[in-house]
């Protein structure tokens, strides 16, 4: 149903460029709003991944650098059956990540600093599972061409406000051209969060489903909400149109940030992660009789957890706090978390030894 959704979605923004190309200019200008749309499609198509990377700094990093995030990457990747994506760091404290790349073979995965710093390790595995599920749907490459067609159409608008499309011989006139150069950024803009919104439900679904635990991903959710308006990241403040990327707004939270966001309630996902757990058979109460790991340094006070608050402790705990109970182990293949050459083992989050 999603994915019916979202189909029907960008074909209504494709739509509504043309019908602004028709109104704006008639049958030339649909034709010349096309070709637009067509030739920033292709340019995103090829550029969009290095142009979000280079927006935030991010930079790629490999085993020597991060083992634990990068075996996490390659085991989740594993699991999805896809080719492991390129990690990325980049240097903010909000917790947060984004995935981009027009498809599998060319996808990257950019974490956030704050992620490690706050989140217990399954949390972010719940938070890499996600962006996988970006990848895995090619969702990055659909929320690029929302975005692109989005702001085509605004400048498209706009272009013909200001060089005449209002003194066109049976054009719309001058007032209902600035009617459209308003209204038609705003309902592309509506569509294009509709489009997002979608998508991050079904990331959160089946991200929680692949993870093996969907209160892992709820309880990142909770966490990096809450830091997220406390924690402004300043490379995307500069640039709001990237928020979209985030598993959660990374903006600060102000009136303009909340108007059109481009997120789901984070209440309501976690709600849905939730009831998802259930039906895998995981019980959020039982959950919360286990005893929580420590939190990492500077984690971020509130959010939703199902897991008992311990008091205040300096260091985290590596282990699994669910110590794999209920938790679908991945079957198959090599285990990233057996001992490596020099780093003595890491603790497996499925409950392997």
């Amino acid at each position: 149903m999603n994915f019916m959704r979202t189909a029907v979605l960008l074909a209504g923004m494709t739509a509504l460029f043309l019908v602004v190309g028709l109104l704006l200019g008639g049958r030339g200008g649909m034709g010349i709003a096309l070709v637009f749309a067509i030739g920033a499609n292709i340019f995103a198509y090829w550029n969009s991944d290095s142009m979000a990377l280079r927006a935030v700094d991010a930079r790629e990093i490999d085993r020597a650098a991060a083992p634990d995030l990068v075996d996490d990457v390659a085991m989740l990747a594993s699991r999805a059956g896809l080719p492991t994506p390129r990690v990325c760091l980049v240097d903010s404290p909000q917790p947060n990540a984004f995935a981009t790349g027009r498809d599998p073979d060319h996808a990257a995965i950019a974490v956030n600093t704050g992620l490690s710093a706050m989140l217990t390790r399954e949390e972010r595995l719940g938070v890499l599972a996600h962006e996988m599920s970006h990848i895995k749907h090619r969702d990055t490459l659909t929320m690029t061409i929302a975005a692109t067609l989005a702001g085509a159409i605004s400048s498209i608008a706009h272009w013909g406000m200001f060089f005449g499309a209002g003194r066109r011989q049976n054009g719309p006139g001058p007032i209902a051209a600035i009617g459209i150069a308003i209204l038609a950024p705003m309902a592309a803009m509506i569509v294009q969060m509709a489009v997002s919104r979608s998508r991050e439900y079904e990331a959160d679904r089946s991200g929680g489903q692949l993870c093996g635990n969907p209160l892992w991903l709820a309880s990142a959710l909770g966490k990096i909400a809450t830091a997220a308006h406390a924690i402004p990241d300043e490379a995307v403040e500069q640039r709001p149109a990237m928020a979209h990327l985030f598993i959660v707004n990374p903006l600060a939270g102000g009136f303009r940030d909340n108007l059109f966001s481009t997120h789901p309630d984070t209440a309501n996902r976690i709600e849905a992660l939730v009831r998802l757990a259930a039906e895998m058979g995981i019980d959020a109460h039982s959950a919360a009789q286990q005893p929580a790991p420590e939190p990492r340094a500077q984690a971020p006070s509130g959010g939703w957890s199902p897991f008992r608050q311990p008091s205040p402790a300096p260091a985290a705990a590596e282990g699994s706090f669910l110590g794999g109970r209920g938790v679908a182990r991945p079957a198959g293949g090599p285990n990233p978390w057996a001992a490596q050459s020099g780093d003595g083992g890491r603790p497996d989050p499925w409950g392997r030894g």
